[in-house]
């Protein structure tokens, strides 16, 4: 049994706060959502063994605090506090699992810092620029569509639209036993409200270039997984960003266990993938 330990980390516009735990190379989760770094509370245990684990609360949740709020968060932001943070972990080129958002901002800091990553995961990005013109732009009104509902009528109106936007359906949604509970506390409905209100207005207006971000991968030497859950529903935006991902690379998605959520549904089948994924 290993134990975490919390750090902080100041970078221009906010300060992180980062957790670690286990020894071996570096591999850093980073979550979807409002995650935080104690999302994936079940799942590092079963890395830790293996991994040196770096989870984190990205800028604006929780413990990572902004110097001014009033300030936007952008996808370059995010982007460059992974790299900062890897840079103050060390270890070389690093191993990076990301689910959605933080899979969006895996290919981000693949463009912006080549050579940071030495493999990542991509689960399901939330990533419109990868989709046809018309997919794309049914993506980015998807995520207006939550931000006005969330406007509107706060959380409640806004998690029908974010279940239906990931095919997500929690009256039947199956999981693993044991898990450590994830209430709502007042803590999660504020990274909620950052997540919609602010980070889904980074995803509709980022500039990210696919292109030239698997330009960037391959002079790095990176490899890029992408990633699929078994019982996500293919008519999920993020599940066709996967798809159309892996047919820029010529390759086949990774196939994980549970759907959209499935690293927080299913820690110990996903931690056997992500070991088998990353041991190849």
């Amino acid at each position: 049994m290993t134990t975490a330990t919390a750090e902080t980390l100041s970078v221009p516009g906010a300060v992180l706060h980062f957790q670690v735990e286990g020894s071996g190379p570096v591999l850093l989760l980073s979550q979807s959502g409002e995650g935080d770094a104690d999302r994936t509370v079940d799942l590092v245990p079963h890395l830790a063994g293996a991994f040196t684990v770096v989870t984190y609360d990205r800028r604006g949740l929780s413990r990572s605090t902004l110097d001014d709020p009033a300030r936007p968060v952008t996808m370059a932001d995010h982007a460059d506090d992974v790299a900062r943070l890897l840079a103050e972990v060390g270890g070389g080129p690093a191993l990076m699992a990301g689910f959605s958002m933080g899979a969006a901002i895996g290919l981000r800091t693949v463009a912006r810092h080549p050579g940071a990553l030495r493999t990542l995961i991509a689960h399901e990005p939330v990533v419109p620029a990868l989709l046809p013109a018309a997919g794309r732009a049914e993506h980015v009104a998807e995520l207006a569509a939550i931000q006005a509902a969330h406007a509107a009528g706060g959380l409640a109106a806004a998690f029908p639209a974010i279940t239906r936007h990931l095919g997500i359906d929690p009256a039947h949604d199956e999981t693993e036993d044991g898990l450590t509970p994830q209430p709502l506390t007042p803590r999660r409905q504020a990274n909620f409200g950052f997540f919609i209100g602010t980070e889904f207005t980074a995803v509709m207006t980022d500039g990210l270039d696919p292109a030239e971000a698997l330009q960037a991968a391959a002079r790095a030497g990176t490899r890029i997984v992408p990633a699929i859950g078994r019982t996500t529903r293919p008519t999920v935006h993020t599940y066709r960003c996967a798809l159309a991902l892996a047919a820029r690379l010529g390759t086949e998605p990774a196939l994980f266990p549970g759907g959209h959520n499935g690293c927080t549904a299913f820690p110990r089948a996903t931690a056997r993938v992500l070991k088998d994924v990353l041991a190849q």
